[in-house]
């Protein structure tokens, strides 16, 4: 784009009492320009899109093309978000941000017809942004171009892929998946992955067994997913995994664990959980005690009244609601 003092042709015919504001798209000064697609986004004016898509395109100033991008949010159609993809290659860092932001925020499933049209271009800005905005509209289309990205060079693409199939939890993408749970080399691809494969049924073998190996991942937040997950899916083999991970070097993944052994609801491990009652971290006192309320075993009352003199305000609520829970369950 060239910098000129003429404003570029607006198309369209605009309603006569638009007429003076969309004149103002055409000023010399950029600032006058900005201003002018603010004021013109708050008539909420449909015959006033295309000269947005207009300032979009063709504004020589990267400051009214970013407004533009971020106007254009309120009106997803398709010419509409095809604009905001042509401009994920805008020259300018900033307008290319604010368009993959608007992309972001569709929510009409109509508009992934156009993102999937983008979804395997070679620049892994406009691939990423495209299937972030596909995230969310759940299109059975993105399927495919999903897919394909899970080999892309780029991780932050490789992410964006995986969420978008944890999304639309189509069982095709399992063992895919669980493959980048393990073997992808970017940890924050693993762990996304790790997240996406919660909707597997408990008794999908290839994915316990790459949940499992995620509980031993060399980075702690993949082995923190990997213990909500199993959780979540509350897979009995993971008992003793799980126990192993409450000594894992890093309190958030106890914390995950002692969770999900709690999901579990294996009274078998109720002796690993209740040891956690005197951690120092208060966190996984809490955790612990809302556990064991979880797993139901009379034998932890006694270390469970005794915590009720915790000096933390939380875990004594916890401690309360655990042994309400024993008590119950022994009725």
């Amino acid at each position: 784009m060239t910098a000129s003092s003429s404003a570029f042709p607006l198309p369209g015919v605009p309603a006569a009492d638009h007429a003076a504001l969309v004149a103002r798209l055409a000023a010399a000064d950029a600032s006058v320009r900005r201003i002018a697609l603010l004021e013109l986004a708050d008539l909420e004016a449909p015959e006033l899109v295309p000269s947005f898509i207009a300032a979009l395109r063709d504004d020589p100033s990267a400051d009214v093309r970013s407004e533009a991008a971020r106007v254009l949010d309120a009106w997803e159609q398709p010419e509409v978000v095809d604009a905001l993809c042509h401009a994920l290659l805008d020259p300018d860092n900033g307008v290319r941000a604010t368009a993959a932001q608007s992309l972001s925020e569709l929510k009409d499933a109509a508009s992934g017809a156009v993102l999937c049209r983008w979804a395997d271009r070679s620049e892994p800005f406009v691939r990423g942004a495209v299937l972030r905005g596909l995230r969310e509209l759940r299109d059975p289309d993105a399927f495919a171009p999903a897919l394909r990205a899970l080999d892309a060079s780029a991780a932050a693409v490789r992410a964006e892929a995986v969420v978008v199939l944890g999304w639309l939890k189509d069982g095709r993408a399992l063992p895919p998946l669980a493959r980048v749970a393990t073997a992808d080399a970017d940890a924050d691809v693993r762990r996304a992955a790790v997240g996406a494969i919660g909707f597997a049924a408990a008794g999908d073998t290839a994915v316990v067994t790459a949940l499992l190996a995620a509980l031993r991942d060399a980075e702690w937040q993949v082995r923190e997913e990997a213990a909500a997950t199993l959780g979540k899916l509350r897979i009995a083999a993971a008992r003793d995994p799980l126990v192993a991970a409450l000594d894992d070097d890093y309190w958030q993944v106890r914390v995950r664990a002692v969770r999900a052994l709690g999901q579990l609801r294996d009274a078998a491990a109720a002796s690993a959980v209740v040891a956690l009652l005197s951690h120092t971290i208060s966190n996984l006192r809490k955790e612990a005690a809302l556990a064991l309320g979880e797993l139901r075993d009379r034998a932890t009352l006694r270390a469970l009244h005794d915590a009720l003199d915790d000096r933390d305000p939380e875990v004594r609520k916890a401690v309360r609601i655990a042994i309400g829970q024993i008590d119950e369950a022994s009725r």
